[in-house]
């Protein structure tokens, strides 16, 4: 169970980082704003590259699993 704790911490990492980076922003103000942009920026890209690369598992998965209904196919 305490793996899987973990495994759930890691995965709200990205939205926790936005959430944070957002949170401070509201702190500050004028140029100091622009502190928290690289907290965003990779927040957002962690979510992205993970949706796109999810994306990308589940259409392979379903071109194997349309092939091997296929009739006739040995692979």
């Amino acid at each position: 169970m305490n793996q899987r704790r973990a495994v759930i911490w890691v995965s709200l990492g990205a939205p926790l980082l936005i959430l944070l980076a957002l949170l401070a922003s509201q702190q500050r103000q004028g140029k100091d704003q622009v502190q928290v942009l690289p907290a965003v920026l990779v927040g957002s890209g962690l979510m992205i590259s993970s949706a796109l690369g999810r994306q990308r598992r589940r259409a392979r998965l379903l071109a194997d699993l349309q092939r091997a209904r296929t009739p006739g196919s040995n692979s």
